[in-house]
């Protein structure tokens, strides 16, 4: 289930808007230009699937998809804890490279998740909207948008992305600090796991 937060861009002190609804979560994201929508969700796909496995399982969703925006590349990104000793310092890289806020001048950032979750806060308008994605969703972020992607200090994620430009993710970063001034995804992840318990 996914969860929007909006905010001024002045902080996060007073929240302009916090919903779980998808419907009002679609109809507040599209005057941006953000398409979000859910697929149906595929239980008998593992959370670390390869990407033959999430292919041959979504494969009517992409071919609908690419067919309505002409996506050149699609691939298959995935991150989930490891014993390997390479995992915290691999995390945190990956981590650190999409948390700073960036524009992509040539693309749009399109993303499925066929497991675990993520949050894109997009800064547009003079506010900041936080989108907590699970599995299950697709958001589209339209090239140009100011925004950054937190995947949390332990990253447990498998996404499928699309793109028009065959180089893939390019950012041009604004060298703007204000990501350093919004609830993170732990806290955010941390706060709506209460909420779902005592509902």
């Amino acid at each position: 289930m996914t969860l929007l937060t909006t905010w001024p861009e002045s902080g996060p002190e007073t929240t302009v808007r916090r919903t779980s609804e998808p419907a009002e979560i679609a109809a507040a994201l599209a005057p941006l230009g953000v398409r979000y929508e859910q697929w149906p969700i595929r239980e008998d796909v593992p959370a670390d699937a390869d990407t033959e496995t999430v292919f041959a399982a979504y494969g009517r969703e992409i071919d609908k998809l690419n067919a309505e925006e002409g996506f050149t590349t699609v691939d298959v990104l995935g991150l989930h804890p490891s014993d390997n000793p390479e995992f915290p310092a691999k995390a945190k890289a990956a981590r650190e490279k999409f948390l700073q806020e960036h524009t992509h001048d040539d693309d749009d950032e399109v993303r499925f998740f066929v497991a675990g979750s993520g949050i894109f806060y997009l800064h547009v308008g003079g506010e900041v909207h936080a989108v907590f994605c699970e599995k299950g969703d697709l958001l589209g972020v339209p090239r140009g948008t100011t925004h950054w992607f937190d995947m949390g200090t332990s990253p447990a994620f498998t996404a499928i992305r699309f793109f028009h430009e065959e180089d893939g993710w390019i950012g041009s970063f604004t060298g703007s600090t204000i990501a350093g001034r919004f609830p993170d995804y732990d806290t955010i992840a941390a706060g709506y796991e209460q909420d779902r318990a005592a509902a």
